[in-house]
């Protein structure tokens, strides 16, 4: 089985707010081992619609992906993060399969 990834597309309407949220969620990723692969960083859209911030965070499977994020620790976090920010969430599978 392979590792898995939330893919977080952020924009911040309301910052001050948003710390605390920034905050409340490493419980959850510490107990599903969530590890941030980017977060924020500088980025150039290619092609296609994004918004300000793109978030990656690792799992070691896809299990422990969606388990965190319909964890009690996760959803009181996600609570802080509501009316501060617009938020699209995916959790996907790692592709394990040939590479060029």
């Amino acid at each position: 089985m392979g590792k898995a990834y939330w893919v977080a597309h952020v924009d911040v309407t309301k910052p001050e707010g948003y710390k605390a949220y920034m905050g409340a969620d490493m419980e959850a990723f510490r107990k599903y081992s969530g590890q941030f692969l980017a977060r924020g960083g500088q980025f150039e859209l290619l092609e296609g619609a994004t918004r300000s911030r793109t978030v990656v965070i690792e799992f070691p499977d896809y299990q422990s992906a969606v388990a965190c994020y319909h964890s009690p620790e996760y959803q009181a976090a996600a609570a802080l993060r509501k009316g501060r920010a617009e938020f699209d969430l995916i959790a996907i599978e790692g592709y394990e399969g040939p590479q060029p």
